[in-house]
């Protein structure tokens, strides 16, 4: 599965998330974000076009610190979802996040955008505020194909099911 193109991890100094720092008798321990993996169940990715059994988790198999990530893989695209304590402003800032605008999917308010270079046409992002940070959800069209629909038409359709899932 190919979900590099679009992986907007912004980078992060201090403790990551879940690890546990001590000073003194004060002890602290980061909650834990929500799992897409986990949470998301099989019938809603089977409805959002992609195959469950795909799952992959991270990036390549490898955890990312500070997110939670979890992809599957469809016939015409790939489906990324991404849970992270940053907020929409930073995907924002990071150089090559553009053409954001306002969406509603599911009836809820995101922030779609693309990520600039070779695979802007065939990729989509929204980001959606949680009282975590965001969630993010991506639709990577399959380059080797033709014809295929806007990732950000896809990707509208594909959060009706999936959206309610994520938390608030």
């Amino acid at each position: 599965m190919l979900v590099t193109a679009g992986l907007v991890v912004v980078g992060v100094t201090g403790c990551a998330s879940g690890e546990t720092s001590s000073v003194g008798t004060t002890t602290t321990v980061a909650s834990a974000l929500w799992n897409p993996c986990t949470e998301i169940p099989d019938e809603m990715l089977r409805a959002a076009g992609v195959d469950p059994a795909s799952e992959e988790k991270g990036v390549g198999g490898h955890d990312q610190s500070g997110w939670e990530i979890c992809g599957w893989d469809g016939r015409e695209y790939s489906l990324t979802v991404y849970a992270t304590d940053k907020e929409v402003a930073e995907f924002e800032q990071k150089p090559g996040n553009v053409d954001f605008r306002d969406v509603t999917i599911a009836g809820r308010p995101g922030r779609e955008f693309r990520v600039a270079g070779a695979s802007k046409e065939l990729d989509c992002d929204v980001v959606f505020p949680t009282a975590q940070g965001v969630v993010q959800l991506q639709v990577l069209n399959r380059a080797s194909l033709d014809d295929l629909t806007d990732p950000c038409v896809t990707i509208a359709r594909v959060g009706e099911n999936l959206v309610p899932t994520f938390p608030k």
